[in-house]
């Protein structure tokens, strides 16, 4: 199969929380398998601890993650109570893997240097709520605004940075919108932010910030405040989600809601690129449209397992969602790939392409896939004979990369279509379409409704 060139490409940003790297939204019990997953370096890593000085002379620790292509622009990440632990460190390097060179101070090096605690036990969360007690917001600013500076001037920092904090480190991420110069900001469900308001006229930057509604640290009437005061801003963008309480992106956390987590994530994701750019992340949908091209090419050109596996990562997976075709890992899509696909892809396969949307992480291909169906197909029609009969029907993968390579593919078609015009299901009688759903997406100014018109006229 040799797909034409595409109509036309559409370049968005769909970034989600990858599973690759945090694998506790498929494992919410495991808490360390981040380390293993590929996806991450080694928590543990000493390389990545780095010191800067602070604006007193005396130095901080704080972790340091690079992305794969060397340079990109740059992201303080600020801390929630519990320290440079485990989950800040996993987010520095999920941001790291998108492109961004990311450094999380450490804010209670006054106190307990070091620090790192979980929301897991009540003398966890005793100390952590006394080292927030006991912090100098002034001086977190200020150790910020040394961090933000250590970044510019790192070699491989292409010049913008930006901040972004969860809880605690949420008002601090406000705080340096209004005394610091990112290049812009984002709060995730900032506690306290409310008693600086009256700095809201100071702020320099693009700023966002991620409210749930039941925050139990941020009642009814400190949202009120904030609302009366960054409503109008020309610089702030508020996104409120109803039905989430306090830390509802902290994964394993109490409230954590993958839904809601995913889309703050998104918009985060969406707002960085757009304001702090550089190569790395701006090339990136090129780099990711040529990876998949290149894993297209192994399958259906050369038709070669090997380097078609070459260009997934080990723990890859492939879902045909229609049928729940594919596997899950290099020995699984092995056998699935040379016994299953490759060798049953009939000899007059063809593509269309329709559009292709590209993001950091991802890419979204929409096409109309036309076969004749002469050999047995068990990857998309698992147990019918050869028909010999020609099929046309939209598809749509989803491709989500990691480390380089494809972590995943999901394959979307209408089965309701492909019976159809196969002679096994009436569309006489049923509410579904044969071949005209390619030819509509080809041709868009094609008749509509017919369905429901027909179904008019019956009654």
């Amino acid at each position: 199969m040799q797909p034409t060139a595409p109509r036309r490409y559409v370049y968005n940003v769909d970034l989600r929380w990858c599973r690759g790297c945090f694998c506790r939204l498929r494992f919410p019990e495991a808490r360390l398998i981040l380390i293993s997953s590929g996806c991450a370096r080694a928590a543990t890593d000493k390389d990545s601890m780095i010191t800067i000085r602070s604006s007193e002379g005396q130095e901080f620790a704080a972790y340091l993650a690079l992305p794969s292509s060397g340079e990109g622009p740059g992201l303080v990440l600020l801390q929630e109570i519990f320290g440079i632990n485990r989950d800040m460190r996993a987010i520095a390097d999920w941001y790291a893997a998108r492109g961004f060179v990311v450094a999380c101070p450490d804010l209670f090096w006054r106190q307990e240097p070091g620090v790192q605690l979980t929301d897991h036990s009540d003398e966890e969360w005793q100390r952590a709520m006394e080292l927030y007690q006991g912090l100098d917001e002034a001086k977190a600013v200020a150790d910020a605004a040394v961090t933000l500076a250590f970044l510019r001037q790192h070699p491989a920092c292409t010049g913008k940075v930006g901040t972004v904090g969860f809880c605690l480190g949420g008002k601090l991420a406000y705080l340096m919108a209004t005394r610091s110069d990112p290049d812009c900001s984002v709060a995730y469900y900032g506690v306290g932010i409310e008693s600086a308001l009256a700095e809201a006229a100071r702020i320099s930057c693009p700023t966002m910030l991620h409210m749930a509604g039941r925050d139990q640290f941020c009642p009814p009437s400190a949202q009120a405040q904030i609302h009366q005061a960054l409503d109008t801003h020309p610089l702030v963008t508020l996104h409120i989600y109803a039905e989430q309480d306090h830390a509802f992106a902290r994964i394993g956390g109490a409230h954590f809601n993958a839904q809601a987590a995913e889309l703050a994530h998104l918009r985060t994701v969406e707002f960085f690129v757009r304001h702090l750019g550089g190569p790395a992340v701006t090339n990136a949908p090129q780099r990711l449209s040529d990876l998949w091209d290149e894993h297209v090419k192994y399958e259906f050109t050369t038709r070669n397992t090997e380097d078609t596996l070459a260009t997934m990562v080990e723990d890859a997976y492939v879902n045909h969602v229609p049928v729940l075709t594919g596997g899950i890992g290099h020995d699984q899509l092995r056998e699935f790939y040379s016994q299953r696909f490759i060798p049953q892809m009939p000899p007059d396969t063809r593509t269309t392409p329709v559009s292709r949307t590209i993001g950091v992480d991802r890419v979204v291909d929409e096409m109309v896939f036309e076969f004749t169906h002469t050999i047995k197909m068990d990857w998309m029609l698992p147990g019918l004979a050869p028909t010999g009969k020609h099929v046309k029907v939209p598809l749509v993968v989803i491709v989500h990369f990691r480390d380089g390579k494809l972590a995943h593919e999901h394959i979307y078609w209408d089965q309701a279509s492909v019976l159809v015009q196969l002679g096994l299901l009436d569309d006489g009688k049923l509410p579904v379409a044969g071949v005209e759903s390619g030819e509509k997406v080809l041709d868009p100014l094609l008749p509509a409704n017919r369905l429901m018109e027909r179904a008019d006229g019956q009654r």
